[in-house]
């Protein structure tokens, strides 16, 4: 993730891509999310891919039996200054400094996590 400080934007990066916009059964797009998630996880889904409405309750359903949060974008993100308040590692996770709480976001870590 990136903050663009001029404009206040977020850049967000998917960790998995689904894939839905291959054309993809629902099935197939639910057995590559589920096994392929992991805490921290962001997946890509498109709006216009034809079995993504199909696949997704089966998709949250699994998700959420194993403990996993469904959260928006914004409760993955750490306000203030990147190296003071968080920092980003090489897979673009954001984590926070230890000992500084002023830059954690909503949720408690940033990961939909378990």
């Amino acid at each position: 993730m990136a903050r663009r400080p001029a404009t206040g934007q977020v850049a967000v990066v998917a960790s998995g891509d689904s894939l839905d916009w291959k054309g993809i059964s629902a099935k197939e797009i639910t057995q590559r999310v589920t096994s392929r998630v992991q805490p921290g996880s962001i997946i890509l889904f498109h709006n216009a891919a034809k079995h993504t409405p199909e696949a997704l309750p089966g998709i949250l359903e699994c998700l959420i039996s194993k403990g996993y949060q469904i959260v928006p974008i914004s409760h993955l993100i750490y306000g203030g200054t990147y190296n003071v308040d968080y920092t980003i590692d090489h897979t673009g996770k954001q984590f926070a400094v230890k000992g500084n709480a002023s830059g954690s976001p909503s949720s408690e870590s940033p990961a939909s996590s378990k």
